[in-house]
């Protein structure tokens, strides 16, 4: 199985890209401590998106730079919260968190419980597989299959379309990872970014990212419902972003690449 470009791009870009609008953003953290903080939850476990540096035990991934650019544009600073998945939308409820932000397609079944932003990212749902597994050529062959998914993702959703699928749900993407190395299933419904990145890091010779996309979605920034002021702080901030060229900076940074100009407007 070949892997996409996006790959070999990610890597250049994880490597340490040196972008000189991300690096004016990171002088202007210091400012930051003077503005009101927000709590912004993700489940730290799905890089590029958002993950812990090993290195440094810091929060790091496309999420974190695009939410903390959003805030310092749009007079908030952000602490993160490293929450389960699942639990996102509970505690936007709650108000545990202001707002969640960690690779949320935007669906009609999730915006009856919160508001979403703008879009600021188009995912595609893909595929993983051990290393050399032949058994899936196309989306049809998943019939019948053993996919492992997280709960409460759009690829729980999507899996249990599949006719005769046998669906197994985990709590997090590092434990379907390990289910798919442990021989428990026989493949991994996860967005396509990810998917990728675990291929060349941590999954590197144990797993293949199939250049099989099944569906696109949207991506955006949840609040709890009702939080009209802060919705449009966000999407203020987003568009001031993608108006400057930060926006584009911070996703070359992750992807190895430039957004494309559906998504820019």
């Amino acid at each position: 199985m070949h892997k996409r470009r996006l790959i070999q791009f990610a890597l250049a870009g994880l490597a340490g890209l040196t972008i000189h609008p991300l690096a004016a953003a990171a002088a202007s953290q210091t400012a930051d401590e003077d503005l009101p903080l927000l709590v912004a939850g993700m489940d730290a476990a799905y890089p590029p998106f958002g993950f812990k540096d090993s290195k440094t035990g810091e929060f790091v991934g496309f999420d974190v730079d695009i939410i903390r650019a959003i805030g310092r544009t749009a007079g908030f600073s952000v602490k993160v919260e490293n929450i389960p998945f699942d639990g996102l939308i509970p505690a936007l409820k709650t108000r545990t968190i202001d707002i969640a932000i960690n690779d949320i397609g935007i669906t009609a079944e999730r915006a009856k419980s919160v508001d979403f932003s703008d879009r600021y990212y188009i995912a595609g749902m893909g595929i993983v597989v051990a290393k050399g597994y032949q058994g899936i050529q196309s989306a049809k062959d998943l019939e019948g299959k053993r996919l492992a998914v997280t709960i409460g993702s759009t690829g729980e959703i999507a899996a249990k379309r599949i006719p005769h699928a046998q669906v197994r749900v985990f709590n997090t993407l590092s434990d379907c990872f390990l289910e798919l190395i442990n021989n428990g299933v026989d493949a991994v419904l996860n967005d396509i970014p990810t998917n990728d990145y675990y291929a060349v890091t941590a999954g590197a010779g144990k797993v293949d990212s199939l250049s099989i996309s099944l569906a696109a979605k949207d991506l955006g920034i949840a609040v709890k419902k009702g939080r009209k002021d802060l919705l449009e702080k966000i999407n203020k901030g987003l568009a001031s972003l993608k108006a400057s060229g930060e926006f584009t900076a911070i996703y070359k940074k992750w992807f190895g690449r430039e957004p494309s100009s559906e998504l820019l407007h």
